[in-house]
């Protein structure tokens, strides 16, 4: 691990020495900033977004790290004692730090599930229901006309794009939490 504080970041940033504190910084398993400025969070996330081209992750509970919440691809605030700016500023929120284990490794693991599986279900849905009104326009000689009434199309589509969304958000898990949380390795899986 590598552990930096603010005046150190200062002169890497100044320096022009990112290249080199990424160089060092891919050979660790975590980095730590202690005593850092919010901009200095933040310039520390939009280098590692740039440079990488990876997927951030930004965590905070105070007003001082809402800069930091804001750059990052995702962001969680903790609500708690420093207020609620960060809570304000974040994609999720959280009450204390123990809960991230289980909305990375649950949530995130159900949320991704859910989403694949409606993205191709609209895909086909819309696919079907665009084939039917395909194949009439040979059968009626490509006239313009329309096989279902307009105020069938809507419903065809009121129903079939809110009621599955709905079901699949209440219903649909794949593998139960205990699990999840058991073998963090499904995680993987998803990705």
């Amino acid at each position: 691990g590598l552990v930096i504080d603010g005046r150190t970041l200062n002169i890497i940033f100044q320096g022009g020495l990112e290249e080199k504190f990424l160089a060092l910084t891919k050979h660790c398993r975590s980095v730590l900033c202690c005593r850092s400025t919010p901009l200095q969070k933040s310039m520390v996330v939009k280098l590692v977004r740039r440079q990488l081209k990876v997927m951030t992750l930004s965590i905070g509970d105070g007003a001082n790290d809402v800069s930091m919440i804001q750059a990052a691809d995702v962001g969680i605030g903790i609500s708690g004692q420093e207020g609620m700016q960060a809570v304000m500023a974040s994609d999720f929120a959280i009450s204390r730090f123990k809960h991230l284990k289980k909305l990375l490794l649950v949530h995130g693991h159900w949320c991704y599930a859910r989403l694949a599986k409606m993205v191709i279900y609209f895909f086909y849905k819309n696919v079907s229901y665009v084939n039917l009104l395909f194949w009439y326009q040979f059968f009626c000689g490509f006239s313009g006309s329309t096989m279902i009434d307009y105020w069938q199309m809507i419903f065809f589509n009121l129903f079939f794009t809110s009621m599955p969304p709905l079901l699949f958000g209440v219903l649909d898990k794949d593998v139960s939490a205990e699990t999840l949380l058991g073998l963090p390795a499904l995680y993987k899986k998803g990705q």
